[in-house]
């Protein structure tokens, strides 16, 4: 029996199943080395980089660039997704991709940081954005692929464990290594995005795909790399519009924090520089007691929604708390609050997921399909944030509306009924 087909295979009755530490904990740390790109680079290297260039339209061009990659990202992982099932190779059909997005990523980051225009900033995260979600959509698909449902809140939690790691480590990294080199903290970031795929593959070997049924690719499984049905997976669909828009709200205040810091709070770079990694740190400590009690809790249990519910109402109350204190304190606040929100949620969001996809056989397609709930809101945010920001009632009316998307992601939960 291949390793790939584990998901599917329920243990006998009474058996008790226990997680597999190797690779939960491998799983953990490659999905860092993905999310620390994102933590790093979005939010502050570019920051930088825009108002460095040009200071007057930095709000614009940084949702711009931002925007920019988001759209290849949301069209290039489900299409990984479908050539990653449909792949057939001795080293299995997740590897290749893997590794290849890997390398992809570095090179894409050297060339960020080597460019001096928008347009080529622009035209290099967009190639980084496709290798790295193209690879994280591939990784995302080990869950179904080799673990039972009776552990998969423990993997959900360490994935989202890495993914939090990955974010305020990136933050952390960014914000100390970017005032001496530019070239420094892409290369460092990159290091880690190689490192962590290659320990991860080395670890976690597949089983050859060679002789593994190869399912034909017809004009309907193109339509369908952007498309499932709601009406025939509803449950699906509700988890994807919550994921949709408490990704929404999420993006639209924190692709902004280092330009909150100075524009909203009135700090200067450096002093803003010196401030996100603190609050970043205060974020950190919540997150790992929430996002480990939460997934514990919920295996204990053996429930998901409610624990779902709550934390996407916690994430509502804390975008919201820069417009309720509208100080350096509210912006520590802000980061303790959505910080303990998202580590409960990030606990639990793959394993929802993983319980309400429609199809074995496209698992990974499907998975492209539920992370554009996850790559479409840093396309909307950042771009919706630099509107609400310059023309629309600026940083306080940004906070009002992004606690409220988080809170309609919160209930487009409540109708999901496969999952308690």
């Amino acid at each position: 029996m291949s390793k790939t087909s584990m998901a599917t295979v329920k243990p006998p009755s009474g058996t008790r199943v226990r997680a597999d530490k190797k690779l939960a904990s491998s799983l953990g740390f490659v999905q860092f080395g993905h999310f620390l790109v994102w933590g790093s680079v979005p939010s502050v290297l570019l920051a930088v980089q825009m108002e460095d260039l040009d200071p007057g339209n930095k709000e614009a061009n940084l949702a711009l660039v931002v925007g920019l990659g988001a759209l290849v990202a949301t069209v290039i992982q489900p299409v990984w997704g479908m050539a990653s099932d449909r792949t057939r190779s001795r080293y299995g059909k997740r590897t290749p991709w893997l590794l290849g997005g890997a390398i992809l990523a570095v090179l894409g980051l050297l060339a960020i940081a080597l460019g001096n225009t928008v347009v080529t900033i622009a035209v290099s995260w967009c190639v980084v954005q496709a290798a790295v979600n193209g690879a994280n959509g591939i990784l995302t698909a080990v869950m179904p692929d080799r673990v039972p449902e009776s552990v998969r809140g423990v993997f959900s939690a360490v994935l989202g464990l890495g993914t939090m790691a990955g974010i305020l480590g990136g933050q952390m990294v960014a914000s100390a290594l970017v005032p001496h080199r530019q070239l420094l903290p892409y290369a460092v970031v990159a290091a880690v995005v190689v490192t962590t795929t290659v320990v991860f593959v080395l670890l976690n070997p597949e089983e050859p795909s060679l002789v593994d049924e190869r399912q034909p690719l017809a004009f309907s499984s193109m339509l369908g790399l952007v498309w499932v049905n709601p009406r025939k997976y509803p449950d699906f669909a509700f988890t994807f519009l919550s994921r949709l828009f408490l990704m929404l709200g999420y993006h639209m205040v924190g692709a902004y924090q280092l330009y909150i810091l100075q524009d909203h709070i009135g700090f200067d770079r450096a002093e803003a520089l010196r401030t996100l990694p603190k609050v970043i740190m205060i974020a950190a400590a919540v997150m790992l007691v929430s996002l480990l009690l939460s997934g514990w809790l919920s295996d204990r249990t053996g429930r998901r929604k409610p624990f779902l519910v709550a934390s996407s109402l916690i994430i509502a109350l804390g975008l919201m708390m820069p417009f309720l204190v509208p100080s350096a304190t509210g912006f520590v606040l802000y980061g303790a609050v959505v910080g303990f929100g998202f580590g409960a949620y990030q606990a639990l969001d793959a394993a929802l997921i993983s319980m309400v996809l429609p199809s074995q056989e496209d698992t990974a397609k499907d998975l492209g399909v539920a992370n554009l709930a996850a790559h479409l809101p840093p396309i909307l945010g950042p771009a919706a944030a630099g509107l609400v920001v310059l023309h629309a009632g600026g940083y306080p009316m940004l906070f009002v509306l992004a606690g409220a998307a988080a809170f309609l992601g919160a209930l487009f939960l409540l109708p999901i009924k496969s999952v308690r």
